[in-house]
């Protein structure tokens, strides 16, 4: 089982949500989070003054998925969340050692 983790820009996340539906995903987790990458920010004018904005509003998702549903995932993402400019984000994948359905008590990937 893999858990793939995903940052986006916030306008995506509709794109992202309904690509990963069309391939079979069935739950998605989302977050609101800030950073930067190369990016480092940019300034902005507020009422006349110039102001610094170091770290940029970004999207987390996370997506459990069977090992065989892994690259059509990212595949599904990288194409959905693409913009062509930097700051599109990052996909990071990451093994998961156990999952338990808590209602039901299945264990494995039955419990995705």
């Amino acid at each position: 089982m893999k858990m793939i983790t995903a940052i986006i820009k916030p306008f995506k996340l509709d794109d992202v949500r309904e690509a990963l539906s069309e391939i079979g995903v069935q739950g998605v987790t989302v977050t609101e989070v800030k950073g930067f990458g190369r990016q480092k920010g940019h300034t902005e004018l507020y009422r006349g003054a110039e102001y610094v904005v170091d770290f940029l509003p970004k999207i987390k998702l996370e997506v459990a998925v069977k090992p065989e549903h892994t690259e059509r995932a990212i595949e599904a993402i990288t194409q959905a969340a693409n913009t062509g400019k930097i700051g599109d984000g990052k996909v990071f994948v990451h093994s998961l050692t156990q999952v338990v359905r808590i209602r039901t008590g299945e264990a494995g990937p039955d419990a995705i």
